[in-house]
């Protein structure tokens, strides 16, 4: 279960989003929407642990949780097998199908530094197979890729989510996951808190 409750998430001195809540079951995947600036990339940031919300609860585990932003963690020095290596031996998980899975076999002697925005985007969603979490927070997850790998990246989530894990993605496509839900962030937006107090006016 991973269940949020009324939860404000906050970009530095800024409240974003206001009481948020959801409750998500194992093998559910749920979408995040809404124009960009509505506070999705803060949510996940929220949701991940890494900026704690002003208000509401989070009940998770972290250790349950990888998250994936617009970055993709790729270490350039490192070839693409040597990434794969390395990650497994953070999350201390045992070597598996992942180069198979990411069509990153034909690049495994490569180095980060040398491929292109789609290569470094699968070889950076590749660290979500590895950590064996099973929650997956994604933002904007496709970026980079082409429709091919868009369509094999749909059925890695969906292998997930059917395994038992949990996935929220903030993402613009529709991605063909089954019984996806939907949060529209936007409906959640709250007003700047520096509106209504004089001590924080003008400070960012």
């Amino acid at each position: 279960m991973f269940h949020v409750q009324n939860i404000d998430a906050q970009r530095g001195t800024r409240r974003v989003l206001t009481n948020v809540s959801f409750s998500l079951n194992a093998g559910a995947c749920l979408f995040l929407r809404g124009p960009n600036g509505s506070g999705k990339t803060t949510l996940l940031r929220t949701l991940a642990g890494l900026t704690p919300p002003s208000a509401g609860t989070i009940n998770v585990n972290p250790d349950e949780i990888v998250y994936t932003a617009h970055l993709d963690a790729v270490k350039p020095q490192l070839t693409v097998a040597e990434n794969i290596a390395f990650w497994h031996a953070v999350y201390q998980t045992k070597q598996t199908d992942t180069l198979t899975r990411f069509n990153l076999s034909d690049l495994a002697q490569r180095d980060g530094a040398t491929l292109s925005a789609g290569q470094k985007r699968r070889l950076g969603l590749a660290r979500l197979h590895i950590s064996g979490c099973k929650i997956w927070l994604l933002d904007e997850p496709t970026t980079a890729l082409d429709a091919n790998h868009v369509a094999q990246f749909a059925q890695i989530l969906t292998d997930h989510c059917s395994a038992g894990g949990i996935a929220v993605v903030s993402t613009h496509l529709d991605l063909p996951i089954p019984h996806a839900q939907t949060l529209n962030v936007a409906a959640f937006g709250a007003e700047d808190i520096s509106a209504n107090d004089p001590f924080l006016e003008g400070a960012f």
